[in-house]
């Protein structure tokens, strides 16, 4: 197998894979489907080719939390038009966000060709990434200089990478004797009997009509994932 990481850690980041209307959530750490779309913005792929996206499924997937981050609310009133552009109505949505949060994302396969496109794709992209919202550009370092992808599996890979946390927060961690590095991963990596159902699997990201036998107007459609953790992960510090 070959892994690719890489390090998300702008200062704000948005991960919502419940999110509607008004209040627009976060989860704590990036969503596969997340990684995912970033990863077809990358290479090209445009929101209605959803065909191309089944190689892009297959991927195994995990993440660590190297600093959890706090949670922002952002206060908007947003504004909405008829087809004519004429003003329809304002109303207020809550917006929130990771602040100070710094993952590492590893995406994996067998398919080393694939994994070598994805790595040329993310050195170059095709459009421009972001951190779960436009209004979050992702870091410039989230792949290091000259990287290359690893030939370790996804979870080998994430748990020897020294901590990638800011030095403010790993003295602090050290300080108080924590230990708050965890894996959250494909159930199918991690050898645990505990696994929890998240709707995190991307079959469309495309805007209007959708095969989802629950809401034809929906504009994207996601499919059940299973997931698991690790959690205190032993990592080594770099201060």
């Amino acid at each position: 197998m070959k892994t690719i990481l890489m390090k998300l850690a702008g200062p704000l980041q948005s991960w919502g894979t419940n999110s509607h209307y008004e209040n627009r959530q976060t989860n704590r750490f990036p969503s596969k489907s997340a990684i995912i779309g970033m990863i077809a913005a990358a290479m090209g792929y445009r929101r209605d080719e959803n065909k191309k996206l089944d190689e892009l499924r297959k991927l195994s997937f995990a993440v660590r939390v190297d600093q959890q981050g706090d949670i922002l609310r952002d206060f908007q009133i947003a504004i909405s038009h008829k087809p004519n552009g004429e003003r329809l109505r304002s109303y207020v949505t809550n917006r929130y966000y990771l602040q100070d949060a710094v993952f590492v994302v590893a995406i994996g396969s067998e398919d080393e060709a694939l994994i070598d496109k994805i790595n040329d794709s993310l050195k170059r992209p095709y459009f421009q990434l972001y951190l779960g919202r436009k209004s979050c550009p992702i870091n410039t370092d989230y792949l290091s200089k000259d990287y290359n992808p690893s030939d370790q599996g996804v979870i080998e890979s994430l748990t020897s990478l020294q901590w990638k946390a800011a030095n403010w927060y790993q003295r602090r961690c050290i300080k108080q004797g924590l230990k708050p590095v965890y894996i959250c991963a494909d159930s199918n990596l991690l050898d645990d009997e505990y696994y929890q159902m998240i709707r995190d699997i991307p079959y469309s990201f495309a805007q209007g009509e959708t095969s989802s036998p629950y809401n034809t107007s929906d504009r994207r459609e996601y499919r059940l994932r299973s997931i698991g953790y690790l959690n205190n992960i032993n990592v080594k510090p770099t201060v």
